[in-house]
């Protein structure tokens, strides 16, 4: 769960004591590594379960972690993320043989049960998905960061870094989302089901490797994490959003090339692990610090095995999506394992459970079938192929050995699968277990359906019915639910709003998630007649008046055009402009304000529409059409009731 125990660099003193620090644990871990010092001929799995946390009725993010774990005290296996409104959970290391994947599955269940148990006194659920469809971008502001030292300093850390004003996400998907945001929070959209394989020194970079040809197929069906902010976008979006929320670059007029601290690696490992940890020290500075006392060097000379702590805290800062990882295990010896960060939280705990019997099939798999992988690939086809995949998920063209390309589809059904089921076979993996999680794989694709496919169906499907906030409420308490009977995604029904969403509280809805975005605009010295061409076209009542720099300077409605065309008829005049008959002063709004204040507004200020402004700039419209879709609903379910 990561070193707790860190601090701002406040001097270069402080900074030079850890880099020291830093240094001696790359020493020492060549020194074990040369001397055969690592624990061998075992090979150990372990996860890692990150979830979210949502009200019970409006199932938005409520920021209760904090209580959450004073009420389940007795248990050391759930902890803090980032956030507030998120939780995570380790699962206990299990030899990979016997009946290990289900016995995982089982305690991973178990635990999420417990804790849905628990919040339930607190009016909340527990959500597993690669990104909550409610999640708001007032969700991310850095007062909803969880009160404990490591997170505000990495946040402090990761802000001194940034080079432009803000922090940009840009992705272009069925929707387009391009929006700025001051603080690296933005991470906190993101929760996994990271998996861990134990490795032995001589056999990491075969193995390092292998994860990183196979991370594009198996993320590929593991998709889960298609929606942000409401907007649909990539299959597995957490790959962009994570290394644009921690993008501390800007564009400049020159090629410099500067390396995102999220990435996917450079080139292949060659030699050993230590290629990694010293290339990361190279490239990105220290973050955190932290207060080492261990000398690794001289317990070294002791007898002692060193927990490396320095180098452990550094590395947390360096976030690749297969990660180097150091331990010791319970027997005093040292080990390497392979963190698998690929993997979305959810859909249920089954489908979690067949992506990491995915993945480690292959890998162990993979092993047998293939001393050396890049003699089959280059590294540019599984970059590319990563780039792919989190885009298109199941629905990519792949590169793979021998320069072929092949369908997403038939490189799981016809290469991967029975290598997996292989691997895993080899291992003396339960077979029923096997043909239960890697059954799931085969039905899933088969099915062609994944979470983030049933995710973008099920969301366009509401949309259709219903508005954004009612839609987004919807598909999250259908995830919950599903979730509950951990029936996997493939087999899922599309949401239901009468079914689905007994409980729907649009109260609280902020203007900016029912409000109109796409809007047509015209600016003061634009003729009337076009105006009235233009609200005839698009069917539209009111039509904001803009600058060049999208700065709100009026509004038209649709009583001024007809005033203008009657006035007009009665006497022969000028053509007139915009700026001749439009409100010069029109009541607004801002976008946090709630869909009652837009309505309290709109009834005494006895107007059909408020314009949306973020200081002066207009950014949404909202007219009572919109208000009335929301409350139509919730009228015609409480006369239901």
């Amino acid at each position: 769960m990561g070193e707790q125990k860190v601090s701002l660099v406040k001097s270069q003193a402080q900074m030079q004591r850890f880099v020291q620090h830093l240094l001696n644990d790359v020493r020492a871990l060549e020194h074990m590594i040369d001397k055969g010092m690592f624990e061998k001929n075992i090979t150990r799995i372990g996860a890692e379960q990150e979830m979210c946390l949502v009200d019970n009725k409006t199932y938005k993010p409520v920021n209760k972690a904090m209580e959450a774990l004073g009420i389940m005290k007795e248990y050391e296996w759930v902890e803090t993320e980032l956030a507030q409104f998120n939780l995570e959970t380790n699962l206990t290391p299990r030899e990979l043989k016997g009946n290990c994947l289900r016995q995982m599955e089982k305690e991973n269940n178990e635990k999420l049960a417990i804790i849905r148990k628990r919040v339930a006194k607190l009016d909340t659920e527990v959500i597993i998905t690669g990104i909550l469809p409610t999640l708001r971008q007032i969700n991310l502001d850095l007062e909803n960061l969880t009160p404990k030292k490591r997170y505000k300093a990495l946040m402090e850390s990761i802000n001194e870094q940034l080079i432009g004003n803000s922090y940009e996400l840009r992705l272009l998907g069925i929707d387009e989302l391009l929006v700025k945001h001051d603080s690296p929070l933005l991470e906190a959209c993101n929760t996994s089901f990271q998996v861990h394989l134990q490795v032995s020194p001589e056999n990491f970079v075969k193995m390092y490797n292998i994860a990183q040809t196979i991370a594009a197929p198996v993320m590929a069906i593991a998709a889960n994490s298609p929606i942000v902010f409401g907007r649909r976008l990539w299959h597995e979006s957490r790959i962009a959003l994570f290394q644009q929320a921690l993008d501390t670059r800007t564009t400049h007029d020159h090629m410099r090339e500067r390396s995102p601290r999220v990435n996917f690696g450079s080139g292949w490992l060659r030699k050993s692990i230590l290629e990694i940890y010293k290339e990361d020290i190279a490239r990105f500075r220290v973050l955190l610090s932290s207060d080492v006392q261990e000398d690794s060097i001289k317990m070294l000379n002791e007898g002692k095995i060193p927990k490396l702590r320095a180098l452990q805290v550094h590395n947390s800062t360096v976030y690749r999506w297969n990660r180097p990882c150091y331990g010791i295990s319970p027997n005093g010896q040292p080990h390497l394992r392979i963190e698998n960060r690929v993997f979305p939280a959810g859909p249920t705990g089954v489908d979690e459970m067949a992506n990491a019997a995915f993945w480690l099939g292959l890998m162990v798999g993979m092993a047998d079938f293939h001393e050396d992988i890049t003699d089959h690939i280059g590294y540019a086809d599984i970059r590319d192929n990563f780039s792919k995949a989190s885009r298109y998920g199941m629905d990519s063209k792949f590169n793979w050995f021998k320069e072929t390309k092949i369908s997403g589809k038939d490189l799981i059904l016809k290469k991967l699968l029975p290598i997996a089921r292989q691997g895993l076979k080899n291992h003396k993996v339960n077979a029923k277990d096997i043909d239960k999680y890697l059954g799931v794989i085969k039905e899933r694709t088969t099915k062609h359906m994944n979470g983030a496919r049933w995710q973008l169906r099920a969301y366009t499907k509401l949309l259709k019915e219903t508005n954004r906030d009612e839609a987004l409420t919807c598909l999250t308490a259908s995830i919950i639910k599903n979730q509950k009977d951990n029936v996997p995604v493939h087999k899922w029904k599309l949401p239901d709003l009468k079914e689905d969403l007994t409980t729907y509280h649009p109260h609280d809805i902020k203007v900016e998630e029912f409000m109109v975005t796409d809007l047509f605009t015209i600016q003061q010295d634009d003729i009337i007649e076009l105006v009235g061409e233009m609200m005839d076209w698009r069917k539209i009542r009111f039509t904001p008046v803009e600058d060049t720099k999208g700065n709100l300077v009026g509004l038209i409605t649709l009583r001024h055009i007809l005033r203008h065309y009657i006035q007009a008829k009665k006497i022969k005049t000028k053509n007139k402009l915009v700026k001749d008959i439009m409100i010069v002063k029109p009541f607004t709004i801002g976008p946090q304000a709630t869909i009652v204040d837009a309505l309290k507004k709109m009834r005494e200020k006895k107007v059909g529409c408020l314009p949306v402004v973020k200081g002066h700039e207009l950014v949404g419209i909202v007219s009572e059409v919109d208000i009335l879709q929301v409350t139509g609903r919730l009228i015609e379910r409480l006369d239901k009731k």
